[in-house]
This record gives structure tokens, C-alpha cells and sequence, in this order.
């Protein structure tokens, strides 16, 4: 649960920094997204990326976890 609001919340971040950059490369002085369908395109890849990369933490914490339980029996 607490990866998906994390996930969430930090897609929804990434797409505001990521418009950033563009603004800064590009010289722009704002961003049209066309819409909230493109928008929220750009919230659900930023949102299964993070989701992508906090499971995969969670599933390397508890693999180290259970390496050392198993060396310290």
C-alpha cells in the first residue's frame, strides 16, 4: 500500500520536474500538455516506474533479510 501511494504521489512529482528540464533545454517559458489525457499518460508511466523500481527494493531488502537470517543460524 504504502509503495502505490509512493508511487503516486512521486509520478505526479516527476512529471513537474521532468517539465521542468524541458523548459529549461528548450528555452520555453511554459507547457501545454494538450489536455488531461496526456497529462495523465505522463502520471501512469512516472506512476508504473516508480511502482516498477519500489517492488523490486522490496523484493531485494527481503531476499538480504532472509541471506542473513540464514547466515546467522
Amino acid at each position: 500500500m504504502i509503495r502505490i501511494v509512493a508511487a503516486g504521489v512521486g509520478g505526479f512529482v516527476l512529471v513537474f520536474i521532468e517539465s521542468y528540464i524541458v523548459l529549461l533545454l528548450k528555452g520555453y517559458h511554459s507547457i501545454e500538455f494538450g489536455g488531461m489525457a496526456p497529462f495523465i499518460s505522463v502520471w501512469a508511466m512516472n506512476f508504473f516506474l516508480l511502482f516498477s523500481i519500489f517492488t523490486h527494493i522490496k523484493i531485494w531488502l527481503e531476499e538480504r533479510e532472509a541471506t542473513r537470517e540464514e547466515t546467522i543460524n
